[in-house]
């Protein structure tokens, strides 16, 4: 069965790194889009980033933009989210998540992914 295992989460001071995992299994991760999300105050999941099945395309939240990088190992079947300049508001359980494709313009849409992680919990506090 697919499974999403995410680490890499932990304590970082503003201004501090972090680099996020996500290792897949159970299906072809080649040929499938990945997401970040996090929870929003009071607005569900907030997409961060994606990035397509051959990694020729990401795309940021515009919050994270330039501070965020997405990126994937199509040979070891993860994902990772490197994280730089992290700020307070950036604390959040992290989940990574399955597209239902190899990706396209819609890739930020939450209802498109089917499977979801069980996320990594990240916090940033001096």
């Amino acid at each position: 069965q697919v499974q999403l295992v995410e680490s890499g989460g932990g304590l970082a001071q503003p201004g501090g790194s972090l680099r996020l995992s996500c290792a897949a299994s159970g299906f072809a991760f080649n040929t499938y889009a990945m997401s970040w999300a996090r929870p929003a105050p009071g607005k569900g999941l907030e997409w961060v980033s994606g990035i397509y099945s051959d990694g020729s395309a990401a795309y940021y939240a515009d919050s994270v933009k330039g501070r965020f990088t997405i990126s994937r190992d199509n040979a070891k079947n993860t994902v990772y989210l490197q994280m730089n300049s992290l700020r307070p508001e950036d604390t959040a359980l992290y989940v990574c998540a399955k597209d239902l494709d190899g990706g396209g313009p819609y890739i930020s849409a939450i209802s498109r992914y089917d499977y979801w992680g069980q996320g990594t919990q990240v916090t940033v506090s001096s």
